[in-house]
């Protein structure tokens, strides 16, 4: 009789994540991982004592493939013009990934704030501080604007309220991004 194939907490997170995309993050049970992997419930409930551990575990995951895909910018393309356009491509692409992300309330950190000081986020500060001149408040509020407008673009393709249209939309963000750092530019003068 050939050895028992081994599930893992690592095989768990990522059938679950198979699960999200399929069915969507209200769907993550022990029942609809296991069916993914073909085993029993026992795995996904030694791994993981309860669905709301496993469900943080998963949200780690898709965080972790977001930023990946955010990061991965076309040869050619303005880099804070590039992670616009993939947050909004990944909606399009990920829509239930997307939503479990940012609209299933399992997102670390109560504010705006807490996400733009968080240390994930000093790389795409960086960059958007050198290509703008502005100082690191400036750039923070610059990213706040142009964020908001990529989500909100990103939030209604995902919840299939609007095509996607890429040569419109990286129009409209570029457009948000200088009128963002025109205005910041002018209030650092005052």
């Amino acid at each position: 009789m050939p050895p028992k194939t081994r599930v893992t907490e690592s095989m768990i997170v990522d059938a679950a994540i198979e699960v999200v995309r399929r069915q969507g993050f209200e769907n993550i049970n022990a029942r609809t991982v296991s069916g993914q992997l073909h085993c029993s419930t026992q795995p996904v409930m030694y791994h993981f004592s309860t669905i709301e551990n496993l469900k943080k575990a998963v949200y780690r995951r898709a965080d972790q493939l977001h930023s990946e895909y955010l990061m991965n910018i076309r040869d050619g393309l303005d880099p804070i013009l590039g992670i616009g356009i993939n947050y909004i491509r990944f909606a399009v692409e990920e829509p239930q990934l997307f939503r479990f992300l940012f609209q299933s309330g399992y997102a670390e950190g109560g504010s705006l704030m807490e996400m733009v000081d968080s240390g994930e986020l000093l790389p795409v500060l960086a960059a958007m501080q050198q290509g703008s001149g502005l100082s690191a408040e400036k750039t923070k509020e610059v990213f706040i604007t142009v964020a908001m407008f990529a989500h909100g673009y990103a939030s209604i393709i995902a919840n299939n309220h609007l095509e996607y249209e890429e040569k419109l939309i990286a129009r409209h963000l570029e457009n948000a991004w200088n009128g963002a750092v025109l205005a910041a530019k002018g209030e650092e003068k005052e």
